[in-house]
């Protein structure tokens, strides 16, 4: 069998018949007509839609924008001459594929952002005893391969080997897939260390839960040989460097859309480590620690992490002219003028986000042998440091901020508590008969994969994390919204009865 047709199989409904029916755009299509997808319009991105106000990006419309940035990356590497034979020996770079996977690439991402991911694996791990815990990309996994159901006879989305590779960005467990695992390379791929503070916890980010590893391994089985078993196929690459691109510009867009991203503040901070930039380079760590509010050491600290992570393509050079970059383009352009919702507001921010996806996109390139902490597809070197100065600012000037940690702690007591009273409904054997119909299925479940990968695991032990399985994934499922009305529900607070229904 050879690459083209080894990359199709794993989606059962293709027939060896069928190789020229486009049978990628088919998972495109299956992708964006799941129940899944239409629940990331209802997820948020970074500021929860229903506290801004205004119109911002949520988990869908970021969706649909990595994956058009993806699509034009992937249609210009394969149109330029300089690639064609390094990405065939890699294994190929197909759109569809690309594209499909941009869209499929948040389906498991729960309520209220990356807090809700953080506040599920805690809760997953230190309350249900699971030992992979949550992590959105191995959700977004298991749900085109398990929780999915497309139709009576198929599990899962029944999506094409490649699609679901290059749906891969951590193409690894949390503990033990491959062998050794590539936490203990040195240095480690990026997200496969462990998160501070908790060394014995595994990988930070990986690919897919132990019950889908069968599947990880048969989706890469044709890339064998071609790139290493801790790599990203190049279309995963492709959807990664997107998904940064994305992040990095368009939630730029919201947080000056919203007002929170102020030109006075930026422009201090990055003007000061302009203008002292030989002074604060020549303080110790604990000197510059010692002044962290100082307007100039929040870039600087920038800078030496970014040749601590990654000395591979971390240049002073570079990091000064990105600085000068983003400050010209942002500082003195977007930032000039507070948005104020009108037709040339809004004209000024695509023209905005237009000039910089294209800059973007132009430099992207591919290599042989990227360094560990890189895929095949990366950005140039000055780029790469742009990225990074943008994605400081929305980190520094609107992720640290006061009023935005105030929501997101009642965000984490909201799912704290929901997933502790579905769990306690889940164990009281007087409401067996009652309970939702969606979370005894998916109890069954994970009940048959846990048995499936781990048959000497007693059956009470088993039917506990089972249930565990069964809750996390069905608070991942909610929207925003959802998961607020059932709480509200199974706490009292709800006056309508049959209205909540609907997230059950």
């Amino acid at each position: 069998m050879d690459l083209r047709a080894r990359r199709l199989f794993g989606g059962t409904a293709i027939a060896p018949g069928d190789l020229a029916a486009s049978p990628f755009r088919v998972d495109r299509d299956r992708i964006v007509s799941s129940p899944f997808f239409s629940r990331l319009g209802g997820v948020t991105q970074v500021i929860s839609p229903g506290g801004s106000g205004l119109l911002v990006h949520n988990r869908l419309t970021h969706s649909l924008k990595v994956a058009q940035v993806a699509r034009a990356i992937a249609e210009r590497l394969t149109a330029d001459e300089r690639y064609s034979g390094l990405i065939d020996e890699l294994g190929g770079c197909d759109p569809d594929v690309v594209e499909a996977a941009a869209l499929a690439h948040d389906l498991g991402h729960p309520p209220f952002g990356h807090l809700g991911e953080q506040v599920l694996d805690r809760l997953a791990r230190q309350r249900l005893g699971l030992p992979d815990g949550f992590e959105g990309n191995a959700q977004s996994y298991r749900i085109v391969t398990s929780t999915e159901i497309r139709r009576a006879t198929t599990i899962g989305l029944d999506l094409t080997a490649a699609v679901r590779a290059a749906l891969l960005k951590y193409p690894w467990t949390r503990h033990s897939y491959p062998t050794p695992h590539p936490r203990h390379l040195d240095p480690p791929p990026r997200g496969a260390s462990a998160p501070p503070g908790d060394p014995d916890s595994g990988s930070a980010k990986f690919g897919a839960y132990t019950t889908e590893v069968a599947d990880l391994v048969q989706a890469r089985e044709p890339f064998a040989g071609r790139i290493a078993d801790w790599q990203q196929t190049v279309e995963a690459s492709v959807m990664d460097t997107a998904d940064d691109i994305a992040y990095a510009i368009h939630d730029v867009e919201d947080f000056h859309r919203v007002g929170v991203l102020q030109q006075g503040s930026v422009a201090t901070e990055l003007i000061a480590w302009q203008n002292e930039a030989a002074e604060l380079q020549k303080l110790s760590d604990v000197e510059l620690e010692a002044g962290p509010r100082r307007p100039g050491r929040a870039v600087e600290r920038l800078r030496r992490h970014l040749h601590r992570k990654d000395a591979w393509i971390a240049h002073d050079e570079a990091f000064g002219a990105a600085v000068e970059q983003v400050r010209h383009e942002l500082v003195d352009g977007l930032l000039a003028a507070p948005f104020d919702g009108s037709i040339e507001a809004e004209q000024y921010v695509a023209r905005f986000s237009a000039r910089w996806t294209r800059r973007l996109i132009g430099a992207i390139v591919v290599v042989p042998d990227p360094p560990v902490r890189s895929g095949h597809v990366m950005l140039e070197q000055a780029q790469w440091h742009e990225v990074q100065v943008l994605k400081f600012v929305h980190q520094g000037f609107v992720l640290a901020r006061p009023d935005l940690a105030l929501h997101q702690r009642g965000q984490a007591s909201l799912l704290t508590t929901l997933v502790e009273a579905l769990h306690a409904w889940l164990l009281d054997p007087d409401e067996q008969a009652r309970l939702p119909q969606r979370l005894h299925d998916l109890v069954e479940l994970a009940e048959a994969e846990l048995e499936a990968v781990d048959g000497s695991a007693s059956g009470p032990e088993r039917s506990v994390k089972a249930r565990g399985r069964a809750v996390i994934d069905f608070v991942a499922a909610l929207t925003d919204s959802q998961a607020v009305a059932l709480l509200d529900a199974l706490s009292g607070r709800s006056r309508q009865l049959w209205t909540d229904a609907f997230v059950l």
